[in-house]
């Protein structure tokens, strides 16, 4: 007669039920009825097992020491391992699948990672030496440059100038000199040709064949009746700048 087979005429003879077995020896009502089917993977291991036929057969009222040497002639001793249990577990393991990171965890433990480098970095600089920092503030207090005082700018007058502009319609010879004789210009102007000066200062034009010209001071046309040598005395500051010499 099998181990199971043993407990069950055990167990109807006592005259309970697997229920009430199972209260008795805590032990799941499926794990008893496949004990008294004779199979024992329910378990969980030869050691459950052992353990399992040793409190049925307290509660049903037969030698547990007999039917669990029994169970070692069928399974092995304790403390021997089958090849098979070398390779399997006697419980099997259940492997949970990573789950794929979600962005929004990866970017709230960037911000968090963020804020606290931040906030060591706020403790380091002005709270872990309060002394520096103070001396600093006073340093840089110390070496502020006073306000410069705006010097206020004093905007000078453009001195007048006259533009002279000549136009030459037929070949003419120009001398401009300074008030003091010093030579700006001499030469000859030919026909088809203009020439312009700026001057701050006075100055005087000898002009050879005036009628061959149109000369413009300021954008002012001057008259040039004669065909004699001419002589003009040029001054920008006053109210009349051309005079004939």
């Amino acid at each position: 007669m099998s181990i199971g087979d043993t407990l069950a005429q055990a167990r109807r003879q006592a005259g309970l039920t697997i229920t009430q077995v199972s209260r008795q020896t805590r032990i799941r009502e499926s794990i008893i009825s496949s004990i008294e089917r004779g199979d024992f993977s329910p378990c969980g291991g030869d050691f459950y097992a052992r353990g399992h036929i040793r409190s049925i057969a307290s509660v049903v009222g037969t030698d547990p020491v007999v039917l669990i040497r029994e169970y070692d002639e069928e399974h092995g001793p304790p403390g021997a391992m089958r090849a098979a249990q070398i390779f399997e577990s006697a419980t099997p393991i259940r492997i949970r699948e990573p789950r794929p990171l979600h962005l929004g965890w990866l970017f709230g433990v960037a911000v968090l990672a963020a804020a606290g480098f931040g906030a060591y970095h706020v403790f380091w600089t002005h709270g872990s030496n309060p002394a520096a920092t103070a001396t600093s503030r006073v340093s840089h207090i110390a070496t502020a440059k006073p306000h410069a005082t705006a010097t206020p700018v004093t905007h000078t007058e453009a001195k007048p100038q006259a533009v002279i502009r000549l136009t030459a319609m037929q070949d003419c010879w120009v001398w401009l000199k300074t008030a003091g004789g010093h030579s700006l210009y001499q030469g000859t102007i030919l026909a088809g040709s203009a020439t312009t000066w700026h001057e701050k200062h006075a100055v005087s034009m000898v002009i050879g064949n005036p009628t061959g010209i149109v000369l413009t001071v300021n954008g002012k046309p001057e008259q040039m009746n004669t065909v004699q040598v001419v002589t003009l005395s040029i001054n920008p500051s006053s109210k009349t700048p051309v005079t004939v010499g």
